[in-house]
């Protein structure tokens, strides 16, 4: 009875499921009327309904078979794919604001960079005028080393000037095809983290470049400062918004080439000069300098003495630009370089705002933009020497003559770098001190909080509901209750301008990762650099809330993150001796470091037992051995 109950209802679903609509075989088909609708009592359409549910969820349903790749397929029904469609593109807007505006705010990052088609054409000239053979082998001389693989740094040095010179075009191809895409992305990276962490109000105009080599520096600022265009319009150096380009370099072969790629270009505005050293009237006063950049990429490695930096730090103090900007190697060299300009170039501003002769000045003393959140010293350089490196990485979208050159499949590559971005005046400052002071409501719930949020809420007015049985009180409760249960927070519009300002004056205080962060499912575990200065293990658990844990999950390497953690973080100290020492776990998940003394290991039981268990195989197999013999005998 039950088995033909069920046949007839399945029956019944599947005539309902078709209404209205022809069937495919030929019999039907050739009827000169369709079947007529039929008038089914409304519980039975319900009925009807949830067994279709079933049944088309049943794992026996055959799916159509999806096309195979390059298989033409057509639309029949535009509109329906249209819908589909916008539902994609809604879906995928959706997953990208399920993080905090604050969240957001701390990780825009620039993505993969791609080369402008400017630059690549240049380049793709200057390398189809050259050797193809002699340029790889160019290549391979100076920036290959058979242990590190390619390296991006340039310190060739050659026995006379005559032989230097023969070279020069020859190194400076070789440069351009190799190591001035890295640098460009490095530089783009750095800029476009600043020009975010500033917002509109630092407008650049004029760029001073020491170190420029073959321009990286210039394509690099020119394609970060554009004048407003159309999102589908690439940049361009005659729509940037630089007008004036000072370069300042020693090494003629770079400088030539760098001037050759922009012979066919063409700049608008820009004046882009080069000069062999900075001199006195290129100074400018320091009311002017706020729309002025000074830059410096991959030039502090060149300088071999102490005295040769420093002199080089102040020459880009005393420049009088309003902005500071130094990149260097992700090496310890290269962090040690950075950190040492760093201490000075804070040194000099913390003088002048001691100085009574400067307080008339406009603009006096300075502040780091990025990476540090804090104008103290350095938690990871002790002075004298360096364990661990404060560095960041960026991913360049190869073009087609880097892979060419370098004979590589990959079609990205990596460079790492340290930097410290300076400005002119005192660290904009919040209502007081500390990370427990820093907690606002502003920008820190998203789709996430909020999803959240209306879950706690349905589940409150599911138990008023059931607890009181009045109906009107009922309404007045939830009413209630739905004003009141809402934060603050998620009522504010977003992406206002108000916010986004109040997001960019609290992130200067925010602690920024410097090491990828350790995910686990139940907790996420972040070294940062906090603003009291020091390097603090923070976990943010579950149990902090689905909007905070989910932008930890979501946060990288070199971020800054927005929540303040649930409990007491832990501070860590740099290992300062060979073997190891407290604090040298930073970055990685310490292994049986908290482990007492006299506490028992399961690994080495585990070993004894195993030996425990080959003795007596040994054991038996002698006295096996033993008791042949003496049946033997």
């Amino acid at each position: 009875m039950l088995r033909g109950t069920s046949t007839t209802l399945r029956i019944l679903a599947h005539s309902i499921r078709h209404i209205g609509t022809p069937f495919s075989t030929s019999a039907v088909a050739a009827l000169a009327q369709p079947n007529a609708a039929l008038d089914l009592d409304p519980t039975l359409k319900a009925l009807l309904q949830d067994i279709d549910i079933s049944l088309t969820s049943h794992k026996h349903v055959v799916a159509k078979r999806p096309p195979r790749e390059l298989e033409p397929v057509a639309i029949e029904y535009p509109e329906e794919a249209k819908d589909a469609e916008n539902f994609v593109e809604d879906h995928s807007e959706r997953s990208e604001h399920r993080k905090s505006p604050a969240a957001r705010f701390g990780s825009q990052k620039i993505g993969a960079v791609v080369m402008p088609t400017e630059l690549q054409k240049s380049i793709t000239a200057l390398i189809d005028a050259s050797d193809k053979v002699q340029l790889h082998s160019d290549a391979t001389r100076l920036f290959f080393h058979e242990s590190e693989g390619w390296d991006h740094s340039y310190d060739v040095k050659y026995r006379s000037r005559k032989q230097g010179a023969r070279h020069s075009d020859r190194d400076g191809t070789a440069f351009a095809s190799v190591v001035l895409p890295a640098h460009y992305s490095a530089i783009c990276a750095v800029l476009h983290h600043v020009k975010h962490r500033l917002g509109s109000q630092w407008n650049v105009q004029h760029v001073i470049d020491w170190g420029s080599g073959a321009g990286s520096g210039l394509w690099a600022s020119t394609n970060t400062f554009q004048k407003p265009t159309s999102a589908s319009e690439e940049p361009r150096l005659s729509t940037s918004n630089i007008f004036t380009y000072l370069g300042i370099d020693k090494r003629d072969g770079l400088v030539a080439i760098g001037k050759r790629l922009l012979r066919d270009t063409d700049l608008g505005a820009l004046s882009a000069t080069w000069q062999r050293s900075f001199r006195e009237d290129d100074k400018i006063k320091r009311s002017e300098g706020l729309d002025t950049l000074a830059l410096s990429a991959f030039m502090l490695s060149t300088l071999q003495t102490p005295l040769a930096r420093k002199k080089f730090v102040k020459e880009l103090w005393e420049s009088g630009a309003h902005t500071i900007v130094l990149i260097d190697h992700k090496t310890k060299a290269g962090f040690q370089n950075i950190a040492e300009a760093r201490e000075y170039l804070l040194e000099m501003g913390r003088k002048e705002l001691n100085d009574p002769e400067t307080s008339d000045w406009p603009v006096r003393g300075a502040h780091v933009v990025a990476p540090c959140p804090h104008d103290g010293a350095c938690p990871l350089y002790s002075g004298k020497s360096v364990s661990l490196v404060c560095g960041f990485s960026q991913r360049l979208q190869r073009p087609s003559f880097v892979r060419l050159t370098k004979h590589a499949r990959e079609g990205h590559e990596d460079i790492e770098y340290s930097y410290i971005a300076i400005q002119r005046g005192p660290r904009p400052s919040i209502v007081g001190e500390g990370i427990s002071t820093q907690v606002s409501s502003v920008g820190r719930v998203g789709a996430v909080g909020r999803e959240e949020a209306e879950q706690i809420r349905l589940k409150e007015e599911r138990v008023t509901k059931e607890l009181v049985l009045d109906a009107d009180h009922v309404e007045t409760r939830h009413e209630a209750e739905a004003t009141d249960h809402i934060p603050l927070e998620i009522l504010p519009a977003e992406n206002s301008e108000e916010v986004e300002a109040a997001l960019r004056n609290e992130a200067f205080h925010w602690p920024r990762l410097v090491f990828p962060p350790l995910k686990k499912s139940g907790h996420i575990i972040i070294d940062a650099c906090t603003a009291e200065g020091k390097i603090m293990r923070i976990t943010i658990p579950k149990s902090q809330g689905k909007q905070p844990f989910y932008d930890a999950r979501k946060s990288s390497w070199g971020d800054i993150f927005p929540h303040p953690p649930k409990n007491r973080p832990q501070e860590k100290f740099q290992s300062t001796r060979e073997g190891g020492s407290r604090g040298d776990d930073i970055g990685k998940r310490a292994k049986g470091r908290d482990r007492t003394k006299g506490e028992k290991r399961y690994s080495k039981v585990e070993e004894a037992l195993k030996e425990r268990k080959m003795a007596s195989r040994r054991d038996r197999a002698v006295q096996k051995e033993h008791s042949a013999l003496l049946a033997e005998r």
